[in-house]
């Protein structure tokens, strides 16, 4: 009896040790996961909306701070870089710009102008993830939508200040019968710029039809434009002069190329289309078909009119 009990026993050690020597078999082919790899987290949306608000850093990444929204697809990085044609530039994805490679959570870029970038993605949420430069220490927050349920329109009038720097030059096309004669009667040309030291808009009374190299530019100011509570698709737009006088908009799109002004102290309406188009993307050669654009936060494009309209109320003071 014993004999077979001292058996019994031997063959149940044996079962046992061979079932914890099968547990820790791995198989050396098999990849163990524990969540979605980067590519699949940035294929779970087709596009990525750029949230400059929320980026950090004392650097920009160039081909990030010029973008509205940025896709990845097979390898291939699209972006929206203008606002003009928004939600039908590439089907919606924009212009192709690049190219890019997963390793784990790094992400390769190769930007067809900027150069390659190395970045850190941390995934922040369902739909929002972060891009970190290591080397620069600038961070930028992406959110991920479908091209169907994107809100191109609230992107375009939020950002519509930029819309206006799109074009070399916007020349007046028409002007209202309704409405008193008044000093901006005679201006034909518009011209809208980034900030800078002597302000960031032109206007011309040169005769329509002038080539934009040839336009002489009679008026410089600045330039703003807020939201009107209430009303998604007005926006006003003031023309602060170099000289006391301002001038005061409504300021509405009607397509892709073409704003119309109403004038409210004078009830008259203006409309100008833009002329020299500026697409901010890259040449086959690899070189810059523009001048360089780059988002700026809210605050800060705030911030730079209101210092320099305390440069134009400094000079007024010293005359």
């Amino acid at each position: 009896m014993k004999t077979i009990k001292h058996l019994f026993a031997f063959v149940m050690v044996a079962i046992v040790c061979t079932s914890c020597h099968t547990e820790v078999i791995v198989d050396d082919a098999v990849e163990i996961t524990t969540g979605p790899s980067l590519n699949q987290v940035l294929n779970n949306y087709e596009i990525w909306y750029v949230d400059i608000d929320r980026s950090s850093g004392n650097t920009v990444i160039p081909f990030l701070q010029k973008a509205f929204t940025v896709s990845f697809r097979n390898g291939t990085l699209s972006a929206n870089n203008n606002l003009s044609g928004l939600g039908q530039n590439g089907g919606g994805f924009g212009i192709e710009v690049g190219d890019y490679e997963t390793f784990g959570f790094d992400l390769d870029v190769a930007h067809d102008l900027d150069g390659t970038y190395s970045f850190d993605v941390t995934r922040l949420s369902d739909f929002e993830i972060e891009l970190y430069h290591r080397p620069t220490g600038a961070r930028y927050i992406l959110e991920g939508y479908q091209r169907s349920t994107f809100d191109y329109d609230l992107v375009f009038y939020d950002n519509i200040h930029y819309f206006l720097q799109e074009f070399e030059t916007w020349e007046k096309i028409y002007t209202s019968s309704e409405g008193n004669i008044n000093a901006f009667d005679y201006k034909n040309f518009l011209q809208f710029l980034p900030a800078g030291n002597t302000g960031n808009f032109r206007s011309s009374e040169d005769a329509v039809g002038t080539h934009t190299n040839n336009i002489f530019w009679d008026y410089n100011g600045i330039y703003d434009v807020n939201h009107i509570p209430g009303e998604f698709y007005e926006k006003t737009l003031t023309l602060d002069y170099n000289f006391p006088d301002n001038e005061f908009f409504i300021l509405t799109v009607i397509d892709n190329r073409t704003i119309a002004l109403f004038q409210e102290s004078t009830g008259t309406t203006y409309e100008f289309r833009g002329r020299g188009y500026i697409e901010f993307r890259t040449s086959a050669d690899g070189k810059s078909t523009t001048l360089p654009k780059y988002r700026k936060k809210t605050s800060d494009i705030k911030n730079e009119i209101e210092a320099l309209k305390a440069q134009k109320l400094e000079k007024l003071l010293i005359k």
